[in-house]
């Protein structure tokens, strides 16, 4: 009975939701956006051009590794235990992890599943991969390295013991640190401990060389520190790798030194830090410590470092994460340009020190200011090979807070992500103040399609699966707000087919012509015209329409020109942008944070102010027509009732928090009027008429204040005879003139209850809600059968209520996927959609007349069967000549495999391709060992033969070399005996022409 008196208190006749039953009201999780935790680790695969992200276990869910394409092209691996992903790493067809509790994972990028999951025996502490290899190299924290066999998913029974502790017996515990395979012999290993670094060779099986750092009584070292200055200092070493030719080595230590070595012979070459060279050598106090004795400058941790290579393997700079002052500025990364190698066999001590002291350039590449870079990824063009620093294209810089910036490389200029990584990407480059949704024609967006000068794309892998096509002519377009100042808008779809998949940027920073101290607190958009009102918290409203840039390619000084109240601001467009949202005017009112902010499909702006101003902006001319404090417009009231006493409402700060636009009779009058709806924190609301003016503006005219019961937090205009939002759209007021009414209430929400009437008096129908509070509400159309009053409440379920009489039609758990703090930021869409916060940088797209169906599954394709690896680089024809063994992979099957094992994918693969250009060329095939095992031998017998065959390869490969030394030595004694035979002919005839013979 009491839902039947509010439709009558209301003044609706019919039930707007009389087919809407409690079974159709269902969650269905559509779809995810952003990074689900804090990132820590990064991985990029150039010949599958696919970028991995892994993160930590946090409150929110379970580490995701994240692996993404072009495109919206992104697929998520789960790992089985609770743990943070701590390292990933590419090889081949495969993606490896470690987790922090020292699981290794092994997950294919063809299937899209895990393939196996390995606990070693002892904790992972460094972890080596190559793509021409089956093994996985781990380090682990007593000093062993074992191998898993990636192909069989098990252990392989090599093992390499701890080379360290034969050197030095009475160390406590000498871990593994890093693990390098040499770039160009896949048979020598650097191996990285804890007290040093020592060169494994495979075909040896032992150590070959042996690198410690040692500091004598009166170095400086890295950290400079007075207190160890007059000891023997050993510092520890966290970084090993090679040089891109694999001639020198360098390693990293804990005090910030970087220390280059000769490979041949194991000598020191320099040892340095990024501002100082020759650390290893003594020095006076007052050089060590400074102007002020004693003292000593803290600077960053070494996180890591690159030896990089352009595509000429000679030209070759260092990248360096930490190890800088932590009072130097700007931060970033530092890059050593080192230049081309000087030639190894022709060049003295000296040259090859010079070359390391003073690099050809040093720069760094700049971050944002106010944050720290933990790791890097580098993004080389084409090979996986050198480490994964072959002519990197760009970096992304893994910050403290769990931000990425991507940087263009080697000269460190930002690149903005966008249509560059997916758009989970820029959930986290950087982190996001604050979204907003629009619902904009398809035709509109389809056209709205940004030109933009960028690079070539980053990301290239991967194929998009095909997605359902559903009738929707309003496209879902997500507004993100991000602290850097920049907004990011793109199609986050109804879980169908996106036709149009670009993001638009638009620089906010840029706009208001400072770069600090730009923090975005609202942004609204129009999805009929396509303009976009932002708020910031600094007290500025900018305003940006789709135009064509007039200044594209060039920079021109900014001419402050200011009319009607407002700034003309289309001078600031980034010339980068051919076309876009470029700004167009900007309001300066100083009064606190804009605290609400509706952009109008009729280009109209209501914005309001934390100091208690409302302000109308009309974008036609653009001019400001309307500009009053809520507390001057109280006493201009002669019409609604206040509940509250005037001596409570004065003494509390008021201020706008909702701003909506709709077209409807008010009470009392037979003619429609676009009205502008004002609520404030102190449940007061406000309606404005906006009538025409004979010179062709509009003026805003106070009609009317009533006062509910709480906060506002939506107002929700609504037609009456079809229960849609009676929204001010152009097609409405151009009818307004012929004499269109339409019969419209207002539903007001606020956090305690909701309540019905006809502006601007509040006589109607109240309903107040139980035990729970809402935090977002909207009026939501299921297909045709109606509308209904949908809101997220407190206790985490979203609720549906009938129109008119609000009640609860049904009601669904939200809790398990939305993030309950965090749902007063939800949005709700009119058809139904909802999008909230599931963690700190990620969102759940929800859907409330659904089925109950959890997240799908990704369909996206990442393997590419046709992207080839690169043949792995070797060692030149000079160090084979000079003695070098050159070892295959096919013959690092065998060493770490065993002669036993059976040949692996990729060996009857090859096995495979080379009998088919065998068949193509015409050539026999090899002849067996016997007739009878020639015809009958079976293929599986076939591939047992070739690897015994190369292993008896193997070990003929010396008998060869000694065979051609011996044919070497018989070939120059020959000819050292014609050239004594034809010099003795030449004496003996010049005597015998003397003598006349």
């Amino acid at each position: 009975m009491a839902h039947f008196l509010r439709g009558k208190q209301a003044g609706i006749q019919n039930d707007l939701s009389a087919g809407l039953a409690p079974e159709l009201f269902a969650i269905d999780e559509v779809a995810r956006y952003g990074i689900n935790s804090k990132i820590s680790a990064l991985a990029y695969d150039p010949v599958q051009s696919l970028l991995a992200v892994g993160t930590h276990d946090s409150p929110y869910g379970l580490s995701q590794i994240s692996v993404f394409g072009q495109k919206r092209v992104n697929v998520t691996f789960t790992t089985t235990r609770k743990a943070s992903i701590k390292s990933l790493q590419f090889c081949a067809d495969k993606l490896i992890s470690v987790d922090s509790k020292n699981d290794i994972s092994v997950f294919s990028l063809e299937t899209k599943r895990m393939n196996a999951s390995y606990a070693p025996p002892g904790l992972i502490t460094a972890l080596a991969t190559d793509p021409a290899l089956d093994y996985a190299l781990v380090g682990l924290q007593n000093g062993d390295v074992i191998a898993y066999d990636l192909d069989r998913e098990a252990p392989a029974p090599f093992k390499i013991p701890n080379f360290w502790r034969e050197r030095n017996p009475r160390a406590p515990m000498i871990p593994v640190v890093t693990l390098a395979l040499h770039p160009r012999d896949i048979g020598t290993l650097l191996i990285g401990y804890s007290e040093g670094a020592v060169i494994y060779s495979f075909k040896q099986n032992k150590a070959t060389k042996f690198f410690q750092y040692e500091l004598q009584p009166g170095c400086p070292g890295g950290d400079s520190d007075p207190m160890f200055a007059n000891k023997v200092r050993r510092p520890k070493l966290n970084q090993a790798l090679w040089h891109p030719t694999g001639t020198f080595i360098l390693t990293g230590h804990e005090d910030c030194s970087l220390v280059f070595w000769d490979v041949k012979d194991g000598r020191l070459l320099v040892a340095r830090t990024l501002e100082d060279t020759q650390v290893d050598r003594p020095k006076p106090a007052s050089e060590m410590f400074g102007s002020t004795t004693g003292t000593v400058s803290l600077k960053e941790p070494l996180f890591r470092v690159a030896w990089c290579c352009k595509e000429n393997l000679e030209d070759t700079g260092v990248l360096v994460c930490g190890g800088a002052s932590m009072t130097r500025s700007p931060r970033g990364l530092t890059f050593l340009d080192l230049g081309s190698t000087p030639i190894y066999a022709t060049c003295t001590w000296q040259i090859l020190a010079d070359y390391f002291e003073k690099p050809k350039k040093q720069h760094i590449l700049p971050t944002p200011p106010n944050t720290e870079v933990v790791d890097f990824c580098l993004l080389p063009r084409s090979s996986p090979h050198f480490a994964g620093s072959h002519d990197p294209i760009a970096v992304i810089a893994l910050l403290a807070s769990g931000e990425i910036v991507t940087l263009s490389f080697p000269s460190g200029h930002p690149i903005t992500p966008t249509n560059q990584l997916h758009v989970s990407l820029s959930f986290v480059h950087p982190y996001i103040n604050c979204m907003a949704i629009a619902s904009i024609d398809r035709t509109r967006w389809l056209g709205m399609t940004e030109n933009r000068l960028h690079g070539p794309p980053l990301l290239r892998g991967g194929a998009e699966a095909a997605h359902p096509l559903k009738r929707y002519e309003s496209r879902n377009v997500l507004q993100t707000a991000h602290v850097d100042g920049t907004i990011r808008l793109w199609d986050a779809g109804h879980g169908d087919e996106v036709e149009n998949e670009d993001m638009l940027q638009v620089d906010v920073a840029r706009a208001i012509g400072r770069f600090e101290n730009v923090d975005i607190s609202k942004t609204s958009m129009s999805g009929v015209t396509g303009e976009l009102a932002v708020g910031l918290s600094s007290g500025e409203l900018v305003a940006f329409r789709w135009d064509h840039n007039r200044n594209f390619g060039r920079e021109v000084p900014h001419s402050h020109a200011e009319g009607f109240g407002l700034e003309t601001i289309k001078d600031r467009a980034d010339p980068a942008v051919k076309e876009g949202l470029l700004p167009l005017t900007m309001l300066k009112k100083q009064e606190g944070f804009v605290s609400a902010l509706k952009m109008s499909d009729i280009g109209f702006i209501g914005v309001g102010f934390e100091g208690g101003s409302v302000a109308v902006i009309d974008l036609r001319g653009p001019a400001l027509i309307y500009n009053a404090k809520l507390s001057d417009i109280s006493k201009q009231s002669t019409r609604g009732s206040i509940r509250r006493s005037g001596g409570q409402s004065q003494s509390r700060p008021e201020w706008p928090t909702v701003i909506e636009f709709g077209v409807m009779s008010l009470d009392g009058e037979d003619y429609s009027s676009i009205l502008t709806f004002v609520g404030t924190n102190l449940g007061r609301l406000l309606t404005f008429k906006l009538l025409p003016e004979s010179h062709g503006g509009y003026a805003v005219h106070l009609a009317g204040i009533c006062s509910l019961d709480d906060r506002i937090i939506s107002i929700l205009p609504v037609n009456v005879d079809t229960g849609a939002i009676a929204h001010a759209s152009p097609s409405v007021v151009a009818n307004l003139r012929s004499g269109c009414k339409v019969n419209g209430v207002l539903l007001v929400v606020t956090p305690s209850g909701a309540r019905i009437f006809k502006p601007a008096a509040t006589k109607g129908a109240q309903k107040t809600w139980d035990d729970f509070l809402c935090d977002a509400a909207n009026v939501v159309r299921f297909e045709d059968r109606g509308y209904a009053l949908v809101g997220l409440f407190g206790d985490g379920r979203a609720r549906a209520y009938s129109i008119p009489g609000l009640k609860e039609i049904a009601s669904a758990d939200t809790s398990q996927y939305l993030d309950v703090k965090r749902l007063s930021e939800a949005l709700i869409t009119a058809t139904g959609d909802v999008f909230g916060w599931a963690g700190p940088s990620e969102i759940a797209v929800l859907n409330v007349w659904g089925t109950g169906q959890k997240l799908p599954r990704s369909l996206d394709k990442l393997f590419n069967v046709e992207a080839l690896i690169p043949p792995r680089p070797t060692i030149s024809n000079i160090q084979w000549i000079s003695g070098t063994q050159y070892v295959s992979p096919s013959d690092m099957d065998i060493l770490i495999g065993g002669p036993d094992r059976p040949p692996s994918k990729r060996m009857i693969e090859q096995m495979r391709a080379e009998e088919q250009q065998r068949r193509i060329a015409g050539r026999p095939a090899p002849s067996a060992p016997s007739a009878a095992s020639g015809q009958d031998e079976g293929y599986w017998a076939y591939m047992q033969r070739q690897v015994q065959e190369r292993t008896e390869r193997l070990g003929i490969m010396g008998d060869s070399m000694d065979m051609l030394e011996e044919n070497s030595s018989g070939w120059a004694n020959d000819v050292s005996k014609y050239v004594n035979q034809q010099k003795r002919k030449v004496i003996l005839g010049a005597i015998g022409s003397k003598l006349g013979f």
